[in-house]
């Protein structure tokens, strides 16, 4: 495992700076997320001995049980939820993660004002948009994610540092990635986390900041 994930590693991010190149963009423009979610401490240990720092998670309880000890012995670990999260897990979200990309109705920017207020503490939000309209899927759909932004800065003054989506699977990527990117644009936003294993070079031409790598890394989940 160790030596594979960690070969693994490499190879991304030398794909990473090969797209970083064509599109002409600094490879420091992009954070590499690793997305460690179902896997254990020991796979995720060499993954680290490699220097990578940033991680995502898909479930606040998962993360809650495997990385306190992980992180209490590595500095400078920066976890990402990139998963759904319920209005209820605001409060350990807000406590554990650095980045939450899931951000997508109005119950959960209530509960996340109320805990990035109560402990101090401000990660970095990221609308999900589903813009695809699947209507099994989560996030705000992209006719409405203007006044969705509006609301999260207005109604309950969260800091939104960037937009995150999921193509469809069996669609061509490109199209949603450039409609995430022009939504960004018009509403002042930074950030967009977009493209994953098989879809992060074309991410990357489209301007993403942040790009979800797991199986890429890992290996293939079990």
């Amino acid at each position: 495992m160790s030596s594979d994930s960690s070969t693994g590693l490499e190879h991304v991010r030398a794909e990473i700076a090969r797209a970083c190149k064509d599109a002409g963009r600094d490879p420091a423009s992009v954070t590499l997320v690793a997305v460690s979610k179902t896997f254990p401490a020991e796979a995720i240990e060499p993954v680290i001995a490699s220097g990578q720092r940033v991680f995502g998670e898909n479930r606040v309880q998962e993360a809650k049980a495997k990385w306190p000890p992980l992180m209490a012995k590595h500095a400078g670990i920066s976890l990402h939820l990139i998963g759904p999260l319920q209005s209820n897990k605001a409060k350990e979200a807000v406590a554990l993660f650095d980045a939450i990309h899931s951000v997508d109705r109005e119950s959960l920017c209530a509960a996340l004002a109320r805990e990035i207020e109560k402990q101090g503490k401000s990660p970095t939000l990221f609308v999900q948009v589903n813009t695809g309209a699947e209507p099994q899927k989560a996030g705000v759909l992209p006719e409405e994610t203007d006044a969705f932004i509006a609301a999260c800065r207005g109604t309950y003054g969260l800091a939104i540092s960037g937009l995150m989506c999921i193509p469809p699977v069996g669609e061509a990527p490109g199209p949603h990635f450039a409609l995430l990117a022009k939504i960004a644009r018009r509403n002042g936003l930074e950030l967009l986390s977009m493209g994953m294993s098989a879809d992060f070079a074309s991410a990357i031409a489209m301007g993403a900041t942040h790009v979800r790598v797991g199986s890429a890394i890992f290996g293939g989940r079990t």
